[in-house]
């Protein structure tokens, strides 16, 4: 009989309560969607055939993301063409775009961000909005569309109701408003507040896709936090298992649960020439390199890993000056059932729904077929279709 993880662990105790966290996708016009949003909960499955826009939902969250920390919009969407939907049609000035947004719940309540590209001719951003309680905080528009500039307006009170400046319009407004807003009074107090609440829930980030054939092989030792596709497994899981007794413990209860023959413990090997590998530990001196796991082993392996840790073990860029207290890491993972037998999802799911209800993490992740979830505790499913 496989053993599950226990059901309480005195390891790992729930996250204070309204951290920021992101509780809805929007996209309203975006590769195959139109006017969709998608709730979120802790622990969410965006469920559907090949072609429902599973994987472009994810690459949109994932998108914003990136323009939260940030990043410039052509780095973002290298491709911004393929965003935009396939029958959109150009208007008088040839422009086609796209329009995505989301909202993030927490201490100021529900705030909204709204954000309008254009993809063509030229990539720009010629719209953002900020709102909360019914209220907007910050509009951008293109005015001249000979400047690579948007006007920005955003709510100051009670003198004066507005304050305009001009903003680059290939970076999103919201992050680079704690550079323009002095915060003097309530009114623009309240717009630093959502914009920190958007930021954080947004930049709290971890992109998983475990890449089996990278896993394999010995790593070099000390090469930092885990990568986005788990290449330096063995060297991590060697960190984890020295730094945190207890959630080691719970690491490898989880894959005796899920993988093939006895495991007593989940160790890293140096092997004498600065590298590492993983080693599944079977008792009576036997042990299994992770090269002899099969690829649905490793993706559950790896994936039960990043649940389990926290944003100071993933290779993620919170958001900055902010405690990592006050944040809850959301991991993303396309094709989270991938390679996995029916016992490893289930496994899976269940380590996830715990950890999710607990607070310090939340996992949005595509899947095909989701009727094996059907019915699970703390899954919101959301169902697409093409």
């Amino acid at each position: 009989m496989a053993e599950s993880l226990p059901t309480t662990s005195p390891a790992i105790t729930p996250a204070p309560p309204d951290l920021p966290r992101l509780t809805e996708l929007r996209l309203s016009a975006f590769a195959v969607h139109r006017r969709a949003g998608f709730p979120l909960g802790a622990c969410t499955l965006l469920a559907g055939p090949s072609g429902s826009g599973k994987t472009s939902a994810l690459g949109a969250y994932e998108a914003l993301t990136r323009l939260s920390g940030g990043a410039p919009l052509a780095e973002v969407f290298p491709d911004p063409v393929a965003c935009v939907p396939e029958r959109a049609r150009p208007d008088v000035q040839r422009r086609r775009g796209f329009r995505i947004g989301c909202t993030a719940d927490g201490p100021e309540g529900p705030v909204r961000l709204d954000v309008a590209v254009q993809a063509e001719p030229e990539l720009r951003i010629v719209g953002e909005r900020l709102t909360s309680g019914g209220l907007v905080l910050l509009q951008t528009a293109l005015r001249d569309p000979g400047r690579h500039a948007v006007e920005a307006a955003w709510h100051t009170a009670p003198s004066s109701p507005l304050t305009r400046a001009a903003l680059p319009d290939d970076r999103l407004g919201t992050p680079l408003l704690p550079l323009h807003v002095a915060g003097r009074t309530d009114g623009q107090r309240r717009v630093l507040a959502a914009a920190e609440q958007m930021v954080v829930a947004l930049r709290s980030v971890f992109v998983c896709d475990p890449r089996p054939e990278r896993m394999r092989g010995p790593v070099p030792s000390g090469s930092g936090r885990l990568l986005g596709g788990c290449d330096n497994l063995a060297d991590v899981l060697g960190r984890t298992r020295a730094e945190c007794g207890r959630r080691h413990a719970l690491l490898v209860a989880v894959v005796r649960a899920g993988c093939a023959g006895p495991v007593t413990d989940v160790r890293a090997e140096p092997i004498g020439d600065g590298t590492v590998r993983a080693v599944l530990d079977r008792g009576d001196g036997i042990r299994t390199a992770l090269g002899r796991l099969g690829d649905g082993e490793l993706r559950y392996l790896a994936l039960s890993l990043v649940l389990l840790t926290g944003p100071g073990v993933l290779d993620l860029d919170a958001a900055a000056e902010v405690p990592a207290a006050l944040q809850t890491l959301t991991v993303l993972a396309d094709g989270l059932d991938r390679g996995l037998d029916a016992r490893q999802r289930e496994e899976l799911l269940r380590l996830a729904s715990r950890m999710c209800e607990r607070g310090h993490i939340r996992l949005v992740g595509t899947v095909s077929d989701v009727s094996w979830a059907a019915g699970a505790d703390g899954v919101t499913v959301v169902h697409l279709d093409p």
